[in-house]
């Protein structure tokens, strides 16, 4: 039979009050407060950093204060740099591809509630979100429960991701709508025959 939290993790219904996830919560907030007042650019948050996100490239960082759920549900590649004040609710997988920036302020929620309240009160679940290499997520964006980001997008500062964004584009708003594509080469051939 699984624990909750494996059901959580396979974005299957779970019970998030239970008392095995309160304890995973419990034992998590030492470890979350130690990134949050150790002094970064030393070897001991880099242990600190190595610990709560066992999942994620060497050269991953946070900038203090972060907060999340879990830690090892974050599979950030190499590169990734999210700045301070970033929020994830790691309920169910979130993965960040190489090079991507995360401005201050940015949310990332997994978790996904029932809009009816007596299912409310007995169950909730997550849906994985999935951020492409080399993006850049404004400040103060938040990326909605199940939303994969293509690779080298731009979200505007303040936008609400609630859908898909393909590759290389500039997405902004609430909702955030794609407003044009972006890093697309000019195809010179057609330049030059004229």
């Amino acid at each position: 039979m699984k624990s909750e939290k494996e059901k959580m993790a396979a974005g299957e219904r779970y019970n998030a009050h239970s008392e095995e996830m309160i304890e995973v919560r419990r034992k998590l907030k030492p470890l979350l407060h130690k990134l949050n007042v150790t002094e970064y650019h030393t070897d001991k948050f880099r242990d600190v950093m190595n610990e709560l996100f066992p999942n994620s490239h060497k050269s991953f960082y946070v900038e203090p204060p972060f907060y999340c759920d879990y830690g090892d549900l974050i599979y950030a590649e190499e590169g990734v740099f999210i700045n301070m004040g970033a929020i994830i609710l790691d309920g169910g997988t979130v993965t960040i591809g190489r090079k991507t920036l995360i401005a201050p302020g940015v949310h990332i929620y997994t978790a996904h509630h029932p809009v009816d309240a007596d299912e409310r009160d007995e169950w909730e679940d997550c849906k994985p979100i999935k951020i492409g290499e080399r993006c850049w997520i404004g400040g103060h964006s938040t990326i909605c429960p199940g939303v994969t980001i293509g690779d080298r997008c731009v979200i505007g500062a303040g936008s609400v991701v609630v859908k898909d964004i393909p590759d290389d584009c500039l997405a902004v708003g609430n909702p955030a709508k794609v407003i044009r594509k972006i890093n697309q080469k000019e195809d010179r051939s057609k330049l030059m025959n004229g």
